[in-house]
C-alpha cells in the first residue's frame, strides 16, 4: 500500500442495508442502502465477505519496517502504559505469529481476547488479528458467491442454525473446532478499500441484547 503519512481513525462500518426502526428496534431491511449495491452486485474478484469479529478496533503504525506507534481508534496507546497494557501486548501476541508483515503504513484490525466482549473467542491474553491479511485469508465465506445475494437468503444464513446451514464463526472453527454464530460478517470491496458490516443484532429475529439501545438514532451505529 501507498502510504501518506497521515494517521486515520477506522471508517464508521454502516450496514449495506437501510435500517429503521420497526416495533422499537433498529432493524435491517430488504431496501439497499445507497452507495452499498457492490455488496450485491459484484463478484468474488471486488467482494469478500468476511467474520466480523467481536473486540475494539486497534490499528498499528509500521514506519522502516517496524511497528512505531498503536492506536486505540483515535487514542494513541504508548508502549508502556497503564490500564491499557493488553492492547499492545495482543499487537506483541500479532507480531509473534507474523500477522505484521507489512509494508510501511497505518493497518487496522480487532483486538480480542480477555478482557473485550467477555472473550467470546476463549483465548488466553489478547491477540491483534489485522482486516488486510488475516481476516481476509483466514476468515473469509466463500460460500457467499454462491447463493442468490437476496435479502431472504441472506436474512436465514444469519437466522438458520449452524446445524442447518446457518454461518458460523470461522475463527471459532479454526481454534477451537466448534461451530457458534458469530457477530456478524464484515463486505470488503479489495477494489476501492470500503467496507460494509450486517451483525446479526440488526436483524428482526434477534431476540438477545442488541449493542446499541433501542432508543439510539441509526447514524450514531458505532464502528465495531
Amino acid at each position: 500500500m501507498t502510504w501518506d503519512g497521515v494517521i486515520c481513525d477506522m471508517k464508521k462500518l454502516k450496514s449495506p442495508f437501510v435500517r429503521k426502526l420497526i416495533d422499537g428496534n433498529y432493524v435491517v431491511t430488504d431496501e439497499i442502502e445507497p452507495g452499498y449495491e457492490w455488496v450485491f452486485e459484484d463478484g468474488p474478484d471486488t467482494v469478500l465477505c468476511t467474520e466480523k469479529l467481536d473486540g475494539t478496533d486497534v490499528s498499528i503504525i509500521i514506519e522502516n519496517g517496524v511497528i512505531s506507534q498503536v492506536y486505540n481508534r483515535k487514542t494513541r496507546i504508548p508502549f508502556f502504559n497503564k490500564g491499557r497494557t493488553y492492547i499492545t501486548m495482543g499487537v506483541l501476541e500479532s507480531f509473534q505469529r507474523g500477522y505484521t508483515n507489512f509494508a510501511d503504513g497505518q493497518y487496522f484490525g480487532e483486538l480480542i481476547g480477555e478482557k473485550l466482549a467477555k472473550n467470546p473467542y476463549q483465548i488466553n491474553g489478547h491477540l491483534w488479528v489485522p482486516f488486510i491479511s488475516y481476516c481476509r485469508q483466514k476468515l473469509t465465506y466463500h460460500s457467499y458467491h454462491k447463493y442468490p445475494k437476496t435479502f431472504e437468503n441472506i436474512t436465514n444464513w444469519f437466522k438458520n442454525p449452524v446445524e442447518e446451514g446457518g454461518i458460523f464463526s470461522l475463527f471459532m472453527q479454526r481454534t477451537k473446532n466448534i461451530k457458534v454464530k458469530p457477530e456478524g460478517v464484515v463486505f470488503h470491496n479489495i477494489k476501492t478499500g470500503e467496507m460494509a458490516k450486517p451483525r446479526c443484532d440488526m436483524f428482526s429475529f434477534w431476540e438477545g441484547d442488541r449493542h446499541k439501545s433501542n432508543t439510539d438514532m441509526i447514524d450514531k451505529d458505532d464502528k465495531e
